[in-house]
């Protein structure tokens, strides 16, 4: 087991049960794009740790590039105003667009990401989300077409997801103490 992070609480997925999703979100995506070279598009930062482990659990050819939305700054809640930090480097039209996410809750940042991205002409765009947040009477803006896991609506980090930039680094996937970010 996991050496749990004095600021975590609980552990919600062990390194372990993470390499199970992956490799199951792996082989879906393969079989879905196996006569198709898609641009595997990583939402910064939070995204980042899931990426690296998904593309090497894909078996069809991919592109990847990267994208850096901001909308959360350090706070626990959203701010409501998206910026784009960092654009894509690849042109996407006619290409099939898979966005890799980490963590979907409202889905308002992705859904803004989405209409953007098919302003620019794809052959498709579909989303991997890592983890998606349960909260009780939302339904988020985007249905991903891949999901990791349900979590509850807590305040989650690890395995790239942080809190003011901290707790990236932890290899599983944790709810964090209230008291640290409150």
């Amino acid at each position: 087991m996991e050496a749990l992070h004095p600021d975590v609480k609980d552990i919600l997925l062990g390194e372990d049960e993470i390499r199970d999703i992956v490799a199951r979100m792996g082989a879906e995506i393969s079989q879905d794009y196996a006569d198709k070279n898609p641009l595997v598009v990583a939402v910064l930062r939070g995204a980042v740790v899931f990426m690296a482990d998904l593309m090497r659990a894909i078996d069809c050819p991919i592109g990847i590039d990267f994208m850096a939305v901001s909308s959360y700054g350090d706070g626990a809640k959203s701010s409501g105003v998206v910026r784009i930090v960092k654009d894509l480097d690849t042109k996407i039209e006619g290409r099939d667009i898979l966005i890799v996410e980490d963590i979907l809750d409202s889905g308002l940042t992705l859904s803004y990401l989405i209409d953007l991205l098919k302003g620019r002409g794809p052959a498709s765009v579909e989303v991997a989300a890592f983890l998606v947040k349960d909260v009780p009477g939302n339904t988020p803006a985007v249905a991903p077409r891949y999901v990791g896991a349900h979590v509850p609506d807590e305040f989650i980090v690890g395995y790239g997801l942080d809190f003011a930039e901290r707790y990236r680094n932890l290899p599983y996937i944790g709810i964090l103490k209230p008291e640290v970010y409150k």
